[in-house]
């Protein structure tokens, strides 16, 4: 996914985000202001991944959601 994709739907993403990643609460998605690596980073520091599994596992799970909505096209970093 690229940044300008991130960035132009994160108000949608913003409650799927807590749900997939409970840890998050709305002051860090506030703090990401829909920045794709400032919301890795957070993921990061709170789940202690490497930024590669984590920015692999955000990839899929925003594929498996623009899967789910049709129209809208999607790709991969």
């Amino acid at each position: 996914m690229s940044g300008d994709q991130f960035r132009s739907q994160w108000n949608q993403f913003k409650g799927e985000l807590k749900k997939q990643w409970g840890k998050f609460i709305e002051a860090h998605l506030v703090q990401t202001e829909g920045d794709d690596d400032k919301f890795i980073g957070s993921l990061q520091e709170r789940y202690g991944d490497q930024k590669k599994a984590v920015r692999q596992e955000v990839d899929q799970w925003y594929e498996q959601h623009q899967a789910a909505k049709p129209g809208l096209t999607s790709r991969a970093r």
